[in-house]
């Protein structure tokens, strides 16, 4: 079946929201969407048919202390609102349509980093609970979100281990694939100073989890190389959408979350006929 792939970024993905309001203009449904941190969250809206929903929040909230700021420190232990972000605005300010997200009958993937195995799971987006728990999951960045408990094991943003789960797609069985990145065509993943730190703030309790964030520019970079070469030597099976300039992790100005927004929207109808084909 075709797929979605869905990479994370914070609000980067405001690109990747931009996708997927034009699939829903042009009627195309995936029956598989699997993605990582904000990239899977943002999916939510898309299966539940909300169109421009996640534009809105980023209009309402995303100057709003409760959603991102240093009050939140104390009950959140995150500069990001937490609950607020993933229980008050679904449930309470910006209603999530529930009944319909239950009623979409494919399959939704959600990444998430075991922190003992430091390894990539992928959990039933279906069995979403009103909390939004294994969302939680996949955006714990570590530092900047506590890790998340669901059962017996500690996740961590599935973007650590899986940024972009086109392997497990492919493992699944799926031959045909919209790929949605957020870092334009040249970007290649660095090493940074803030990873390192993370990574040895982990290393004593989750040892492997620290092993996985060191490798991860490599693992990044190469799962990007694998992209390109499915959408160059399978252009009628893969569709690859990346944005054409840098968007920025923390973006604060409204105007340019629009313009990303609008870049994503952009693209995917000009290269509608080709995702259509996908289904072909």
């Amino acid at each position: 079946m075709p797929a979605l792939i869905l990479e994370g970024g914070t609000f980067r993905p405001i690109f990747s929201c931009g996708v997927m309001d034009a699939l829903l203009d042009h009627g195309v449904m995936f029956d598989y969407v699997s993605g990582v941190s904000a990239g899977i969250t943002d999916a939510a809206s898309y299966l539940s048919r909300q169109r421009g929903r996640n534009l809105e929040i980023m209009h309402r909230f995303r100057h709003d202390k409760r959603y991102l700021g240093a009050r939140n420190l104390p009950h959140d232990h995150s500069i990001f609102g937490v609950d607020f972000v993933f229980d008050t605005i679904p449930n309470e300010l910006l209603p999530f349509d529930w009944d319909a997200f239950r009623a979409y009958q494919g399959r939704m993937l959600v990444g998430v980093t075991n922190a003992e195995t430091g390894q990539a799971e992928y959990l039933d987006g279906m069995q979403l609970d009103k909390a939004s728990t294994m969302l939680r999951a996949s955006c714990s960045i570590p530092i900047y979100f506590p890790p998340v408990q669901i059962g017996d094991k500690t996740y961590y943003d599935g973007g650590i281990a899986d940024p972009i789960p086109i392997v497990k797609s492919l493992h699944d069985g799926n031959k045909k694939h919209l790929i949605v990145l957020t870092q334009p065509k040249t970007y290649r993943k660095q090493q940074t100073r803030g990873t390192l730190l993370a990574a040895r703030a982990m290393r004593r309790k989750y040892p492997r989890m620290c092993e996985t964030m060191l490798s991860r520019p490599k693992r990044y970079n190469e799962t990007v190389c694998l992209c390109h070469q499915l959408a160059d030597r399978q252009p009628e099976s893969t569709v690859l959408l990346q944005p054409s300039e840098p968007l920025e992790s923390f973006e604060k100005d409204i105007k340019k979350l629009e313009y990303g927004y609008e870049m994503g929207y952009n693209m995917a109808c000009a290269r509608m006929d080709d995702i259509k084909r996908l289904f072909g």
